[in-house]
């Protein structure tokens, strides 16, 4: 297990992050009824003599760029011990879906370059960062979003390379479990992107997976 007993995580991105959770954050240990919740239950179930606390601060609708425009109050403010980032969903999503409005684009550079400075900024305040790619849940590589969503996603591995985050390649999770479900069936409303709470799971397991969870641990301490 990478975090220490006793840390705050604090997980950050769009809808899928969000996925109606309290507000304000941490309101009666409300986590939405997303991954984050998962994680959540999961850590507690298995560590329950680590004492961690999750933080939600997801906001649907959210790019890159509308997370560093909160990132003081939504992050630094709750003074983490860990932070996991999962967005670029909506920064590709919104090129196909409304094509005729690139005030709303987020394009390649602009996002590995935001990305990049809340990384920077963040490292030298938190004992780690746990960096997740935007996935399209369709496994026909030729499809333009998914094509898309997978350059931005090696965006986010070269990141985490270059600083040492630890990386969740989510799309890759997606694609192993479509060898045998229909990777549509796994979105809420089969749109590809919200996940319902099989495709939830599949996030919330690639996430422990990328901090050492062992899930074989007795939570009975002898």
């Amino acid at each position: 297990m990478k975090m220490d007993k006793n840390s705050t995580l604090l997980m950050i991105g769009d809808s899928v992050t969000d996925c109606g959770r309290g507000r304000p954050v941490g309101q009666n240990g409300t986590l939405g009824d997303g991954y984050v919740s998962l994680v959540d239950a999961l850590l507690q179930a298995v560590y329950p003599d680590y004492a961690f606390r999750v933080l939600n601060t997801g906001v649907s609708g959210n790019t890159v760029l509308d997370l560093e425009s909160r990132w003081e109050q939504d992050v630094f403010a709750h003074t983490p011990d860990w932070v996991s980032i999962m967005i670029g969903i909506n920064d590709v999503w919104r090129q196909f879906d409304n094509p005729t409005e690139p005030h709303i684009h987020v394009y390649l550079e602009e996002y590995e370059q935001t990305l990049r400075k809340l990384v920077e900024q963040t490292l030298p305040k938190v004992k780690g960062i746990v960096l997740m790619t935007p996935y399209y849940m369709c496994t026909t590589p030729e499809d333009p979003m998914r094509a898309t969503m997978d350059v931005y996603g090696a965006v986010v591995k070269r990141i985490a390379e270059e600083h040492g985050a630890s990386f969740v390649d989510t799309q890759a999770a997606f694609d192993h479990i479509s060898q045998y479900i229909y990777p549509a069936s796994l979105s809420h409303g089969w749109d590809h992107v919200h996940p319902n709470t099989k495709g939830h799971m599949v996030l919330a397991r690639a996430f422990l997976q990328g901090i050492g969870y062992d899930w074989s641990r007795s939570p009975i301490q002898s």
